[in-house]
């Protein structure tokens, strides 16, 4: 399987902090790969740092074989950040119109995006009148729309309830079948459940990377915040 991403020996200061640590990750191509850690652990300064837009790097950074934020990447690479990314004065179908222009996609792509993400109905609806799992997916929508090859999602499913978190990880199954590789954020383990790939991070460092499978049998665990919490003991022992 090939790699659409690879940082290699990544770390990055904020002040005289270091926010992350020598971090050495790969992203396989055609996966749900889930960033899972508390909050404040370094998943968004990843996230940033594969988009290119996190400052005081240093390392090696590759997304689809190319330098992270390189132009070539602006179609390839989508980024949807944890803050509302949608204009809520706006249709549904505004906002994608605007995301299209910026993207320079077809006009058709609106259509389309729109029943891949089931808002067809909602097309001409406000977003700030729509439900919150209707936002996150206006907001998925937008990130989609220039069919990037790799989707990077901070947290988009905070706040949802059971019901509509498991709508959204559906939507992002059917990516990833299509072929389209997710970083998915998240503090809820149980989320883990639904990725390809794990990566566990903690204070500014990876502590695992690999199937959830793996990772239990590695930790002798059953569940993967008991995974998490027996590998940040070993972190913290070392």
């Amino acid at each position: 399987m090939s790699n659409v991403a690879t940082l290699s020996g990544i770390s990055v200061h904020r002040g005289k902090t270091e926010v992350l640590h020598e971090v050495n990750l790969q992203l396989e191509a055609g996966k749900i790969i889930g960033l899972l850690g508390p909050s404040g652990a370094g998943k968004s300064t990843i996230m940033r740092v594969l988009v290119g837009v996190q400052a005081r790097v240093t390392g090696e950074v590759s997304v689809l074989g190319a330098p992270a934020g390189s132009a070539k990447l602006a179609t390839s690479v989508a980024y949807s950040t944890q803050s509302s990314s949608v204009f809520d004065d706006l249709t549904v179908e505004q906002n994608l119109q605007f995301a299209r222009e910026m993207v320079g996609a077809a006009k058709e792509r609106i259509g389309g995006v729109l029943a891949e993400v089931g808002l067809t109905a909602q097309a001409k609806a406000k977003v700030g009148a729509l439900s919150g799992g209707q936002r996150n997916r206006v907001s998925l929508a937008m990130a989609m729309i220039g069919q990037p090859q790799l989707l990077i999602l901070d947290e988009p499913t905070v706040g949802l309830d059971p019901v509509l978190r498991a709508e959204i990880w559906a939507i992002f199954r059917q990516l990833a079948n299509a072929g389209k590789t997710l970083l998915v954020s998240s503090h809820v383990m149980d989320e883990a459940e639904r990725c390809d790939q794990l990566v566990f991070v903690r204070d500014g460092r990876v502590i695992a990377s690999d199937s959830l499978a793996n990772i239990l049998l590695q930790t002798n665990s059953t569940s993967a915040e008991a995974a998490f919490l027996a590998l940040a003991t070993k972190q913290v022992a070392a």
